[in-house]
């Protein structure tokens, strides 16, 4: 399953033990997926891209049907809610962009107000890398 999902085994088991997808065991403690797994993973990298956290993807993951292997429908009502935060990072990343040709030295990445937000670096205090990154940038960040 690793090797056909791209995922380490490590993350494959820490996902198990999360619930987010499930195995059996065979008589030598080997694990066994079934094969509507890799949909789940593939669902799993996507909503990570995205920005989804760990607890987030579990609670979409929740409201798929069990006893039956999920429908292209489950998929699309699932990442449907996905459009409005994409749009946001689609807005924060091309402001960067647009941004990107003004000071950045400090790191703080308030391009057009940076001498006035970050006098003397004073951002530093608050530890290494960019401190005032847009809103829905810095929640990636976190994730």
């Amino acid at each position: 399953m690793s090797r056909r999902s791209g995922f380490a085994s490590s993350a494959l088991r820490y996902y198990d033990s999360l619930g987010l997808i499930t195995s059996t065991r065979t008589a030598g403690s080997q694990r066994r997926y079934e094969r509507g797994v890799l949909r789940r993973l593939a669902f799993i990298r996507a909503a990570r891209n995205v920005g989804l956290t760990l607890e987030e993807i579990a609670a979409a993951l929740a409201t798929l049907p069990q006893g039956r292997t999920p429908t292209k429908a489950d998929w699309s009502k699932l990442s449907r809610g996905w459009r409005e935060r994409i749009n946001e990072q689609i807005l924060a990343l091309e402001s960067l962009r647009d941004q990107l040709d003004s000071c950045i030295g400090c790191g703080c990445l308030s391009m057009r107000t940076c001498a006035f937000s970050n006098p003397d670096d004073e951002l530093a205090d608050r530890g290494p890398g960019a401190r005032n990154l847009p809103g829905r940038l810095r929640a990636a960040e976190a994730g």
